[in-house]
């Protein structure tokens, strides 16, 4: 409303028909499109083979650390698709944020843990990036509460309708971009993408909803390595979802290939994205 946030810039001489999206579907989830894609794992797998010779035998690169650098080196040299739907307007996103979602323990009932994190492919090396990830996801499973926790088991006291209340205040103070940096950066659904990957589990990659609460604008979805029935080369598919108000299609479709791209290629996730260019 005010035309500033804290953690975005406004996007200004946009096209008519992409300003006036918004108002035609104002929520978040009357605007999906949904896409598989399929990504031949071989190369990647070999890749990982040979870098976790060089590796601490208890933090290994695995395909999903993969998908993350591709994922932020994508955002970074595509910045359309980081972007989101607020207060009916188009906003460009401050940095690369990545949410994911980890079991605490891999048995079932074990909670579910969110990990969000801003990644910085243009400064950060590879093996960085990993180790700053396990250092990040360990101390979600050790037990460490973050803001986000504490926020929720605070709410989480109070009756039933005082929570709604509350999730309408911050709702509306979302819209007119009052909500404060410190919480934005805390809470996971404030986030470029959000990832899952069932290919731990050994599940098929499935299509996942977007939250209207937050301001995340994609959600992907790993599934297992698989074997073609006829042999050939491994791959894994991935379920996107994706907000078509923040860019068209074309636009959106070379950013997903970007990372297609990355991980069939892993050598370029060694690269720096200013080696790359953007």
């Amino acid at each position: 409303m005010f035309g500033r946030r804290p953690d975005a810039t406004l996007v200004r001489d946009l096209p008519a028909m992409r300003r006036f999206m918004p108002y035609v579907s104002p929520r978040r989830n009357d605007s999906l499109f949904y896409m598989m894609q399929e990504i031949e794992v071989e190369a990647a797998l070999e890749y990982l083979e040979k870098k976790n010779r060089q590796r601490p035998p208890e933090r290994p690169v695995t395909l999903f650390h993969l998908f993350l650098r591709a994922t932020s080196q994508a955002l970074y040299l595509r910045p359309g698709v980081n972007r989101f739907v607020k207060g009916g307007r188009l906003w460009q996103r401050d940095g690369e944020w990545l949410t994911f979602s980890a079991k605490r323990e891999i048995v079932d009932g074990s909670p579910l843990l969110t990990v969000k994190r801003r990644f910085r492919p243009a400064d950060e090396s590879l093996d960085e990036m990993v180790d700053a990830v396990y250092d990040q996801l360990l101390a979600r499973r050790s037990g460490r509460r973050n803001a986000s926790d504490r926020e929720m088991g605070l709410l989480l006291r109070l009756p039933g309708f005082a929570v709604k209340a509350a999730l309408f205040v911050a709702r509306r103070a979302d819209d007119l971009g009052l909500l404060p940096r410190s919480m934005i950066d805390a809470d996971p659904l404030f986030t470029s993408v959000f990832v899952a990957n069932l290919g731990s589990i050994d599940y098929p990659a499935g299509f996942h909803h977007l939250w209207e609460y937050g301001t995340a604008s994609i959600f992907g979805v790993m599934g297992r390595i698989e074997t073609p029935p006829l042999g050939g080369r491994r791959r894994m598919s991935v379920a996107w979802t994706y907000d078509e108000r923040i860019e068209d299609g074309l636009y959106s479709y070379y950013s997903l290939q970007a990372i297609k791209q990355r991980i069939e290629s892993p050598e370029l996730l060694e690269a720096g994205v200013r080696d790359l260019g953007r």
